[in-house]
């Protein structure tokens, strides 16, 4: 049997689990019918205040909470370590612990006896705001997401792109190094070519019966007039550097 003479203003320092559930419901002008009532086993509550089923479940809630290491508790308002055995006729709960747990377990329920109606408003702003901040911090995580996938992607294609212009100006580089070979070989073969036309053998016997380069080229342009790059111009200019080409080859 709970002692009547017992502290009962809304508000504790500490409460009896059926205290603090009679306060959760508010229950309270009903408090000394329901603490005159035996309560060895919770089991009693709902037969005997059938009328109540929230006093039930909210006394099992903070039962549940204190097996499960959720809701410090103690014994006639002294706290104990968690795991301490404590007979339920003395089981107590401290106001700042379960104004703590039920804020965060239970954060829909704003009782007045753990919180003011004018703070009961303020947290609900606040939780309505959190809710919409979450929404908010949610949206933002998804674009960032796709705002760091699309940067990856652009990333990869400037790599792509840069290892492709690399690639490229090796290759330019090379086709010009190629191509200066190539050109200066050519030249050289022919400078050879008109040495060799325009040179006699050992015997003093000439080659050819071109006498100068003059008469090659005029011979050329009568043969193929017309033709892309075999024009007197050309022809001249074409000579002019192999025989350049020849005779740097030779030093």
């Amino acid at each position: 049997m709970y002692d009547l003479n017992s502290f009962r203003s809304i508000e504790k320092l500490f409460y009896s689990p059926i205290e603090a559930a009679i306060r959760w419901c508010d229950l309270i002008a009903h408090e000394a019918q329901i603490l005159e009532s035996t309560w060895d086993s919770p089991g009693q509550i709902i037969h005997g205040f059938p009328q109540w089923p929230c006093l039930h479940i909210n006394t099992e809630k903070i039962l549940d909470a204190i097996r499960n290491h959720e809701l410090p508790y103690g014994a006639l308002g002294t706290t104990v370590a968690p795991g301490t055995p404590v007979d339920i006729k003395l089981l107590t709960v401290r106001h700042s612990d379960l104004k703590r747990w039920m804020f965060h377990y239970h954060p829909d329920q704003r009782p007045t006896f753990l919180f003011s109606p004018v703070a009961a408003d303020q947290v609900a702003i606040h939780y309505s705001t959190y809710l919409i901040l979450q929404a908010d911090r949610d949206a933002l995580q998804v674009q960032l997401k796709a705002t760091e996938k699309h940067l990856q992607t652009l990333i990869d294609e400037l790599k792509a792109a840069g290892l492709e212009r690399e690639n490229l100006r090796v290759l330019a580089e090379n086709k010009e190094q190629v191509s200066n070979q190539s050109k200066a070989s050519y030249l050289n073969v022919i400078g050879a070519l008109v040495n060799t036309i325009l040179g006699s053998s050992s015997t003093g016997r000439k080659h050819s019966i071109f006498d100068s380069q003059a008469s090659i080229v005029d011979s050329i342009t009568a043969y193929y007039d017309g033709v892309p790059g075999l024009s007197k111009r050309s022809l001249d200019e074409k000579f002019a550097a192999a025989k350049r080409s020849l005779a740097q080859a030779k030093r």
